[in-house]
């Protein structure tokens, strides 16, 4: 139970930081497309790592009970959850390295939704594979907006 009380308090203040870092700031003249564009990706990348994270614990309690297969989906989430908050912090942030972190994102949202949609009578893990494609679509965009070529 403290685990789990733990992984909760974590997630909160990542959460919080995310949700403060994704939230669109008024620019000082009139909005653009590359601002809003900006915006939008740290969100929806905040919102997947959240999805990741939930189904790595969902998966974890699985594996945990006897059903080994959802053993990698855990780890698998749990590693898209990571590249998704990476990239969140720094599209917020205009960073100039977010093109490839996207990229990288795009890749693990499309391997977690992979591994994800094995299990799609779940609910927890249809979620995820949703979650992850809009992510990896959504940084896709970024990275090709940005000029970002790899």
């Amino acid at each position: 139970m403290r685990k789990i009380t733990c992984l909760a308090v974590a997630a909160f203040a990542t959460l919080s930081t995310l949700t403060a870092l994704a939230a669109p700031q008024a620019p000082a003249a009139a909005p653009d497309k590359h601002h809003a564009m900006y915006a939008e990706c740290a969100k929806v990348c905040a919102d997947c790592m959240l999805t990741c994270e939930a189904t790595a614990h969902h998966c974890h309690e699985l594996a945990e009970a006897g059903k080994k297969e959802h053993a990698k989906p855990a780890m698998v989430a749990a590693d898209c959850a990571e590249f998704c908050a990476l990239s969140a912090k720094l599209t917020a942030r205009h960073s100039d390295l977010a093109p490839a972190s996207c990229e990288a994102c795009a890749k693990a949202c499309d391997l977690c939704g992979a591994e994800c949609a094995k299990f799609a009578d779940m609910p927890e893990m249809k979620a995820c594979v949703e979650s992850c494609k809009k992510c990896a679509a959504s940084c896709r965009e970024m990275a090709k907006m940005t000029g970002h070529k790899h």
